[in-house]
């Protein structure tokens, strides 16, 4: 596949990525305004912070398209949902605040991020084996 076409398939993965996870976030917060969990947002900052979550969901899935190639290792499909995950829950924990009292909550967040990308690597993984989308194959 010449890079033009790698490029396209990029694309595709990442935005099909991108939309599994904004609409896997939406749901979380839908749900967690629902049962009232937390301290409920104006709409403009639930569509902002479901604009992020989409373009997180982009970048991993171009990157998981990359990371993956056409081996199915699930320790390495599995380690990219955690480090996407990690990274992107640690960021939204503010230490200043955070106190031993309310640690569960710092489990909930990163935990909420980790299954933000499961959901876009399931979704990917789906793409793929249903050849939507074309695994990496790399420079021959």
């Amino acid at each position: 596949m010449n890079d033009r076409l790698e490029r396209i398939e990029s694309v595709k993965a990442g935005s099909l990525s991108g939309l599994a996870a904004g609409f896997a976030y939406g749901t979380l917060v839908g749900v967690s305004r629902y049962l009232s969990i937390g301290h409920s947002l104006p709409l403009a900052s639930i569509v902002i912070e479901i604009a992020i979550a989409v373009s997180g969901g982009f970048l991993f899935g171009v990157t998981y398209r990359y990371i993956i190639r056409t081996d199915r290792n699930d320790h390495l499909n599995s380690g990219a949902v955690l480090a996407f995950g990690l990274v992107r829950g640690l960021a939204q924990i503010d230490v200043r605040t955070l106190d031993l009292a309310r640690l569960w909550m710092t489990g909930g967040i990163v935990a909420e991020n980790i299954l933000l990308f499961a959901v876009a690597r399931y979704t990917l993984d789906y793409a793929l084996t249903a050849r939507w989308i074309s695994p990496f194959k790399g420079s021959q």
